[in-house]
């Protein structure tokens, strides 16, 4: 009797382990049960991140602390005008069903930096930003000019053959969110940059930062997955890549549900891997599934949005996020996404 006290014991342990998130585990090989987030949770994980990220728009603040620097500031961010993620932080919010007002509107253009050679990665999230908040990026007005600029034909003119892999999902998905026209005199066209990034797919079915095979993880690759569903392209290489994306996601889930990145040896989990996770799930009906109503591997006790909401905290802040703009913005983008997914619709067809 004892003996299987202790055992019974030490099972409920491992099960708690895997449900709380850390360091990746792989010592069990089935689970007896397999947890959903339930439409309860959902609902008040949603309403806390959404409630603070409404709280630092209103505040034009990255958190709450007395070091919290501005989310939107020319002088704090010379390069772009804005915090890294400020564009997932406002179309999660816009997701989640927010009504921006004018001065926000207003704040944003005030300081984004638009120049005639900016980077595609930065002019990429600019276009996802301004067309959250209600702008046509295709027939924007900087703030201070007399004349529009069509930013969507100044990205499609850019040189990109020797941008990351990051920046070309970046790219394609900044292209999808609207119906732009193509210049003439443009270097690329979705298409052809769905197959470079397809071409760019490493042997383990994954994608890397840098395109080496030792770097490979599930970040980059949740990101390429979304980019090609993005590009609508029927291409061969480009659903054959998607899919062998996809397959890459699914085994590299863990047995908590949670996605994470590769340091030092360790597979580090964290809510914004998996919410890039869940974004890449969420693009297609045949793998929607897997953001929490089924498991991918037969280990998995806990779906990915199990997992991304237990890393939110219950003033909504995101445990050991870089920063509340990145974790908050992600997060919410998230949730956004799969509840579009639902109504069979992309959190990135922004109207």
């Amino acid at each position: 009797m004892k003996t299987n006290v202790k055992i019974a014991t030490l099972a409920t342990s491992l099960a708690m382990l895997f449900v709380v998130g850390g360091v990746q585990q792989h010592s069990v090989a089935h689970a007896a049960t397999f947890h959903k987030a339930s439409s309860k949770t959902i609902k008040s994980k949603t309403s806390a991140t959404y409630n603070y990220a409404k709280k630092m728009l209103a505040k034009n603040a990255n958190g709450f602390d007395s070091k919290a620097a501005t989310i939107f500031s020319k002088k704090a961010y010379p390069a772009s005008g804005a915090a890294d993620g400020y564009s997932d932080f406002l179309l999660g919010l816009k997701a989640n069903g927010y009504k921006f007002t004018s001065s926000q509107k207003s704040l944003v253009r005030k300081n984004l930096v638009l120049k005639s050679n900016t980077d595609p990665a930065i002019l990429s999230k600019a276009i996802v930003g301004l067309k959250s908040i209600g702008y046509n990026p295709a027939k924007y007005r900087p703030y201070g000019s007399k004349k529009d600029v069509n930013l969507v034909a100044q990205l499609y003119k850019s040189k990109i053959s020797k941008q990351t892999t990051s920046t070309l999902s970046q790219v394609l998905i900044a292209l999808s969110t609207g119906s732009y026209s193509r210049p003439k005199s443009a270097k690329f066209s979705k298409t052809s940059l769905a197959e470079n990034l397809a071409s760019l797919q490493q042997s383990n079915n994954g994608w890397a930062y840098d395109n080496q095979l030792a770097n490979v993880d599930t970040d980059t690759t949740a990101m390429a997955v979304t980019a090609l569903a993005r590009s609508k392209s029927s291409a061969k290489s480009v659903t054959s890549s998607m899919a062998k994306g996809q397959s890459y996601l699914k085994a590299h889930v863990s047995t908590n549900g949670a996605f994470g990145y590769n340091y030092l040896g360790k597979t580090i989990l964290n809510a914004n891997s998996t919410a890039e996770a869940i974004i890449a799930y969420s693009t297609k009906l045949s793998t929607a599934k897997y953001a929490n109503s089924s498991r991918s591997l037969s280990s998995q006790t806990a779906s990915p949005m199990v997992a991304m909401l237990s890393y939110v905290n219950s003033k909504g802040t995101i445990k050991d996020s870089s920063s509340d703009v990145y974790g908050v913005g992600q997060v919410n983008l998230a949730i956004g996404a799969y509840k579009q997914a639902q109504q069979h619709r992309s959190v990135y067809t922004i109207k």
